[in-house]
């Protein structure tokens, strides 16, 4: 069913996520208008978007997501809302309160705002890392939306990810101004990569100030399954066409979904090397240091930080719950995303790879001089 006619807001537009979003929008439905979102959008992104809007109308809303009368804006007269936008801390760098203020109480602040302005749909970009894995680093293997799995989140990032996921899913029939109900629905995409992801670039970076060698840091039966971009923001538009046909939208709504594709499992550290080897990067053929020293430098480093924070601010560069991530096996299905809302992924893993490289290629001179030049 096509979004022909919706007006819809897409936070954090200007994102990795967001702005292939945005573009997919614009090529595939006749929006009356997409308002886009973020904290700054760039003048050049919009520029690019003018040679494909059409008769679609992009508006830009600048500012903060606690920013109550910018929400309000946003959403008055809309009728659907994506809400991608989250800050994205996974080695602690952020403090808690500020991830709590941005995923959590932005997204419950958003949400107030559909109920007043009368928005019928929200999809929330949720993250795998709600999931888990666990502090045990028990492994899942093509698991599914009911797969059983005790897991006690304490990094601060997954925590507000799964409040923000919570709140959005209790928020699901609750009664709009003008009476009607609202329907909600959670994404949760595995590590996504592709075009602009900023972690790829930050392995590039420092495969070259290592001579060319990536590092590894998870070994390699750690399998999980990468999700490429462009799949991920059409899994977005799927939810929401399904959410407009009144019989899917009975069946989704409330409920949260895993969003993967045909990537191969693979362990993060050697999906790097998959995407970068072609590039001329090797790979170390295992952890400088067995798993069980690193977790215990990871406890002492962990433990240096607390000491020093009345003092100065430092941060790991590695913790244990992200050590454990790298190495548990944690893969899942999209087989009940595609039941459900329609959503197969449209690029294959060797279309996914050879954009993705050919993008990292393009960007490599680039890094190259900016690791020089230090």
């Amino acid at each position: 069913m096509s979004l022909q006619g919706d007006v819809c807001v897409v936070t954090g537009a200007c994102g990795f996520l967001g702005e292939r979003l945005v573009r997919l929008l614009l090529e595939e439905d006749k929006l009356t208008e997409i308002r886009m979102l973020d904290i700054h959008v760039r003048p050049q992104l919009i520029q690019c978007l003018e040679e494909i809007r059409g008769d679609t109308l992009v508006s830009v809303f600048e500012g903060d997501i606690s920013d109550r009368e910018l929400l309000r804006r946003a959403c008055k007269g809309a009728s659907l809302v994506f809400h991608t936008a989250s800050l994205i801390d996974v080695t602690g760098k952020v403090v808690y309160s500020e991830l709590h203020r941005v995923n959590v109480k932005g997204t419950q602040l958003l949400l107030e705002m559909c109920v007043q302005e009368n928005v019928v749909s929200f999809i929330y970009t949720s993250s795998i890392e709600v999931a888990g894995p666990n502090a045990n680093g028990d492994p899942i293997i093509n698991g599914d939306e009911n797969t059983p799995y005790t897991s006690s989140l304490k990094f601060p990032y997954s925590r507000t990810k799964k409040e923000a996921e919570q709140v959005t899913l209790q928020a699901q029939g609750e009664v709009l101004q003008n009476g009607g109900r609202l329907a909600t629905c959670a994404l949760r995409p595995m590590y996504i990569y592709g075009e602009g992801c900023r972690f790829l670039l930050s392995h590039m970076g420092d495969g070259i100030q290592n001579g060319d060698m990536l590092y590894r840091t998870s070994r390699p039966e750690a399998q999980v399954n990468p999700v490429y971009v462009g799949n991920a923001a059409l899994a977005h538009l799927q939810a929401a066409r399904a959410l407009r046909d009144p019989q899917r939208r009975a069946a989704i709504g409330g409920n949260f979904y895993y969003i993967s594709d045909d990537t191969p499992p693979v362990s993060y550290s050697d999906f790097n090397h998959a995407v970068l080897s072609p590039l001329g990067f090797s790979i170390q053929e295992k952890p400088i240091l067995p798993i069980p020293v690193l977790y215990v430098l990871c406890f002492l480093m962990e433990m240096l930080q607390i000491l020093l924070r009345p003092f100065k601010r430092f941060t790991p560069p590695i913790n244990r719950q992200l050590l454990t991530m790298l190495n548990t096996p944690f893969s899942f299905s999209y087989r009940r995303a595609q039941r459900d809302m329609g959503y197969a992924p449209r690029y294959s893993w060797e279309e996914a790879r050879k954009r993705t490289m050919d993008w990292v290629a393009s960007q490599l001179p680039k890094e190259r001089e900016r690791i020089k030049a230090k």
